[in-house]
C-alpha cells in the first residue's frame, strides 16, 4: 500500500503553521502524519516545532543522503528527513510545510503529491507579518511586493486555501484537503 504526500505551502503570514498545528489536532489518531522539518535556525526561534540543525550538522546529513527534500530560502537550509519514504510506504497520508520556491523540485521526486496552497489577502498578510514583530513596517511591505506569483506544477493535484478568515475556516479546508485520498 502507498501513501499520499501533500505539499501545504505559501507566503510568509499566510498562517501555515497555524492550519497545519489545527489540522494535526483534528486528525490525531488518524493515519495522517505531519514531517518535522530540519532547519539552520534556532530551536527557540519560535514558529514550527522543528528539528534545529547547524550548518555543519545539515550539510552532513545532506552529504549522507539523509534528506529526501532539501531547499534554501531566506538564507536557511530545509530538509525533510528520508523517514517519510518509510510512512509513505505504510500507506500514511504525510504531509509536508514546504516552499513555493521547491515545489517543482518536489514535483519532480514525488510525481503523485498533493499541493495544497494557502493564501491570505495582502492586508491580513501584512498585519500577521507585522505583528510577529521580526521585520520593519518598511521591511514588510517590501517583502509582500517581491511575493512572486505562484505557477501550478504542471499535472499536479492542487487546491488553494483562502486563510483570510477563521482560524475554523482555513483549518476546516485544510483538514478537508488532508482527508480526501
Amino acid at each position: 500500500m502507498s501513501g499520499t504526500l501533500v505539499y501545504v505551502m505559501g507566503p510568509s503570514g499566510a498562517g501555515k503553521d497555524t492550519l497545519l498545528g489545527y489540522a494535526r489536532a483534528q486528525l490525531a489518531g488518524q493515519p495522517v502524519l505531519f514531517a518535522h522539518r530540519y532547519i539552520t535556525r534556532a530551536a527557540d526561534a519560535g514558529g514550527e516545532n522543528h528539528i534545529a540543525l547547524t550548518d555543519a550538522e545539515f550539510a552532513w546529513r545532506s552529504a549522507h543522503d539523509l534528506f529526501a527534500l532539501e531547499w534554501q530560502s531566506h538564507g536557511l537550509r530545509y530538509g525533510i528527513g528520508r523517514e517519510i519514504d518509510l510512512c509513505l510506504a505504510r500507506g500514511a497520508t504525510v504531509v509536508i510545510n514546504g516552499s513555493r520556491g521547491y515545489c517543482n523540485d518536489a514535483m519532480a521526486a514525488y510525481p503523485g503529491m498533493r499541493v495544497v496552497l494557502i493564501e491570505a489577502d495582502s492586508a491580513v498578510l501584512a498585519r500577521r507579518l507585522a505583528s510577529r514583530g521580526r521585520e520593519s513596517e518598511q521591511q514588510v511591505r517590501e517583502r509582500l511586493a517581491r511575493q512572486p506569483k505562484f505557477e501550478v506544477p504542471e499535472g499536479a493535484r492542487f487546491i488553494t486555501i483562502d486563510n483570510s478568515g477563521s482560524l475554523a475556516e482555513g483549518g476546516d479546508a485544510l483538514v478537508q484537503a488532508l482527508s480526501v485520498k
